[in-house]
């Protein structure tokens, strides 16, 4: 087991101009004690993945508002499997309709947490959940 927190990617797929929440969350998930990286606004799948990888995280949050998530998300989690991040927790954060969820989980996200959900339920959900890639 590592000493070292869980890190955590949030990241704002697409052309998603909203980053209110992404950057509350990203605080939040400091406050809790994780080492969080933030991407900022309008990140393609590639970008997302490239800085997982450079970053060498445990989790990518994704925080995605545009309605686009059916197509952003699933190019995602394949291009992290396909780049040998299949081990990375993925969550996504945002507007999903209930309909969208279980596909979305088979796509490969672990969590998808809507409006109303606290900064504590998802660093809870994470410490849960979450493996440390060097353990």
């Amino acid at each position: 087991m590592t000493d070292r927190p869980l890190k955590v990617l949030i990241a704002k797929p697409g052309l998603d101009g909203h980053d209110r929440g992404a950057k509350v969350l990203a605080r939040g998930l400091r406050d809790e004690g994780f080492e969080v990286v933030y991407t900022g606004l309008r990140q393609t799948p590639d970008m997302i993945v490239t800085a997982a990888l450079q970053e060498d995280v445990d989790v990518v949050g994704l925080s995605i508002l545009s309605g686009a998530h059916m197509t952003l998300v699933p190019k995602v989690c394949a291009q992290l499997r396909d780049r040998g991040l299949g081990d990375v927790l993925v969550t996504v954060g945002g507007i999903i309709p209930d309909d969208d969820i279980e596909p979305l989980r088979q796509s490969g996200v672990s969590a998808v947490f809507g409006p109303g959900t606290t900064i504590r339920e998802v660093a809870d959900f994470l410490r849960a959940n979450a493996t440390p890639r060097d353990a």
